[in-house]
């Protein structure tokens, strides 16, 4: 299965973060954001792993009790369960995996 980027949908997430189901498997998700300078994920939690990378500008990024800016090509990994948070610094594009995929996320 192949998924065009044209093909996906646009969420308007929260105030400047847009997200965009990039391609869902049975056992994975990838999922880009767009970032506006500014925009703030705030402190939350899931069941799922998230991995992901920074492909542009930079974030704040907390996983736990770590803070660490972030730029692009860095890297980051949160245990399921674990309570993070993001701030942009800068127009930022990331992309993330979760496994198992957020249902909260699929396209329907």
């Amino acid at each position: 299965m192949f998924v065009a980027r044209s093909g996906t949908k646009r969420h308007d997430a929260l105030p400047g973060i847009v997200r965009r189901q990039a391609a869902v498997g049975e056992s994975i998700q990838i999922v880009e954001y767009t970032l506006s300078e500014g925009a703030v994920v705030p402190w939350h939690c899931h069941p799922n792993e998230q991995v992901g990378m920074v492909v542009s500008g930079r974030m704040i990024m907390r996983i736990g009790s770590e803070s660490r800016t972030v730029g692009p090509g860095d890297g980051y990994v949160i245990p399921p369960g674990t309570e993070h948070s993001a701030e942009a610094l800068e127009d930022s594009l990331v992309i993330d995996v979760f496994s198992p995929p957020r249902d909260d996320y699929r396209d329907r």
